[in-house]
């Protein structure tokens, strides 16, 4: 085996171990967000019925009421009102 041998496999080991770190330093920065359940309401609930009643898309009521569109599927099935234009 030569120094040139030697040095090239060391190079390598290094330049891994930094890749490690960099992969490492950058999954640590990207964690989840924990979330805080927000509590619906009469206000929420009532504009969850109007636009019930006008049947307005889920994914546009999503973003005007700021929630998830599981959160308000499941919170128009506890009320037992339809959601969605395609019912």
């Amino acid at each position: 085996m030569t120094i040139d041998m030697v040095m090239g496999s060391s190079c390598v080991i290094a330049k891994n171990k930094t890749l490690q770190t960099d992969v490492q330093s950058e999954i640590g920065e990207h964690v989840a967000k924990s979330t805080k359940r927000k509590e619906y309401s009469k206000d929420d609930v009532k504009l969850l019925k109007t636009h019930s009643k006008a049947r307005t898309p889920v994914a546009r009521v999503s973003k005007l009421m700021k929630r998830s569109e599981g959160s308000l599927r499941q919170k128009a099935r506890t009320l037992g009102i339809g959601l969605g234009h395609q019912r």
